[in-house]
């Protein structure tokens, strides 16, 4: 068996990649990222994926998050006709997901080749389009958790949920080599214990190879109940102190939900000023309708509360924005409001018009809820640039900045290791780590050399491995 790692890594925690292939020569993909915030480097590199897609066999795809699976449309349109597992949830999301970002592409490609045309040099276009996208999900077979089935001769997998978000999930497989069982986990990302929403990750059974995420493996989480005394009290502080905006950059997928029920916890118990939230985000409002969906993802208590109150993601002065001319008339909104939108990073949706219309304004807070990969408009911001680019002008940081890094979807150090515990680290042969900038990925092999795991290996970008 021979592992290219070809996303995720060098430092890099987008375009997750790994390219499996069987000693019978069967080509299995596990993920499909796209490379996210490097500028207009980011379009070669997703480009150049590093294998032809008319020769991979399979795709099993962790999660939905578009740096693990916004490639899938793109080798779909390159040749890929493969089989593409995952479970029920992750399919649903990509749904919705996959055909948003081909819309992203080919709004941002009309902007890119009026620029090209000044320049007097050709157009260019779009990895693929919403129509490419909705294509690919032909090729999806969804299954649940904790089943094994049979994909290949010789090959099984299992997936095991890793609490990240709605339906993301551990791939294990298991291959029939020289009549000798071998086994691989891979662990996509991550996901805290003790969310207010989703399931703790499940322990995975014993294997002998594991390729992980590291992106906090530096990093120790403060515990979620301050997360959410913060986040009332930077909501206070913004709106009734400074009678300001609270910008909220978020995922669609996940934190953006986790922020909602936190909100409304904060209602419950009289801890919200009485001011308009508003969701600005199509992706985020149907991904909602979504997790609605999949009950079988979330913690037994929240399923009491689906049964026996209202709606978590629904309540007094929660809006929720479709339309571009509803969330423009947001900018002349000159009262004190939540505004939650995506992307997380900051380098694209609506939060972008949110921040060039509020980033100037003294009173305005601008609060970073989870990881900001460098390079991104949100790294910038969250740490202190006083100047950003945003739709190519330049603007004077005066809003405040804020950070609450307990609300991000990734686990912290001692999360991920409290993940691996449930491995005998004598039968562990090999761990890769991925996903992660460099120094941090240093400071997380030596935790877990500490703590009994041997054989880490931090892989290079196209590194091939033979098992």
């Amino acid at each position: 068996m021979n592992i290219q790692f070809l996303g995720a890594t060098g430092g890099e925690v987008t375009g997750s990649k790994v390219l499996v292939t069987t000693i019978t020569g069967k080509k299995i993909l596990l993920d499909c990222g796209t490379y996210q915030g490097k500028g207009l480097e980011t379009d070669s590199m997703n480009r150049d994926l590093g294998f032809n897609p008319e020769e991979i066999d399979i795709l099993l795809l962790s999660h939905a998050h578009i740096d693990h699976s916004g490639l899938i449309p793109y080798i779909c349109k390159q040749g890929f006709k493969g089989k593409i597992y995952c479970t029920h949830a992750t399919r649903d999301l990509c749904s919705i997901m996959l055909p948003d970002a081909g819309k992203i592409q080919e709004s941002d490609i009309i902007d890119f080749n009026k620029k090209q045309a000044k320049l007097g040099l050709p157009p260019g276009e779009p990895l693929y389009t919403a129509r490419d996208a909705f294509a690919s999900l032909r090729y999806f077979i969804s299954m649940p958790t904790d089943l094994k089935i049979t994909i290949e001769e010789g090959v099984q997998v299992a997936f095991y949920g890793t609490g990240h978000i709605l339906g993301g999930s551990a791939i294990v497989l298991y291959f029939q080599e020289n009549g000798e069982e071998k086994s691989l986990c891979y662990t996509g990302d991550i996901g805290r214990y003790n969310k207010h929403l989703l399931k703790n990750p499940d322990p995975f059974p014993q294997v002998d190879y594991i390729i992980t995420e590291s992106t906090y493996g530096d990093r120790r989480h403060e515990p979620i109940p301050k997360a959410e005394e913060k986040l009332a009290q930077v909501v206070q502080e913004t709106c009734v102190k400074n009678l300001g905006k609270l910008l909220i950059p978020s995922f669609a997928i996940g934190r953006c939900q986790e922020i909602i029920y936190i909100l409304n916890l904060l209602k419950k118990k009289n801890r919200l000023p009485d001011v308009p939230i508003f969701v600005d985000s199509p992706l985020s409002v149907s991904a909602t309708d979504i997790y609605r969906l999949h009950t079988e993802c979330f913690k037994d208590d929240i399923l009491d509360v689906i049964r026996t109150q209202k709606d978590p993601f629904g309540f007094d002065n929660l809006i929720y924005v479709r339309t571009k001319e509803d969330s423009k008339r947001l900018n002349t909104h000159n009262r004190p409001c939540i505004i939650i939108s995506a992307s997380g990073m900051m380098e694209a949706g609506r939060i972008k018009h949110h921040l060039a219309n509020n980033i100037e304004n003294r009173r305005t807070t601008v609060l970073v809820v989870g990881y900001c990969s460098p390079n991104t408009l949100g790294h910038k911001i969250a740490s202190g640039e006083k100047i950003v680019s945003i739709y190519g002008n330049k603007y004077q940081v005066n809003a405040q900045i804020r950070q609450i890094d307990a609300l991000s979807g990734h686990a912290d150090y001692e999360e991920m290791h409290r993940y691996l515990s449930c491995q005998d680290k004598n039968k562990v042969k090999q761990i890769f780590l991925i996903h992660g900038e460099r120094p941090v990925q240093y400071k997380y092999r030596d935790y877990l050399n500490t703590n009994g795991f041997k054989n880490i290996s931090i892989p290079e970008f196209r590194e091939n491995v033979i098992l």
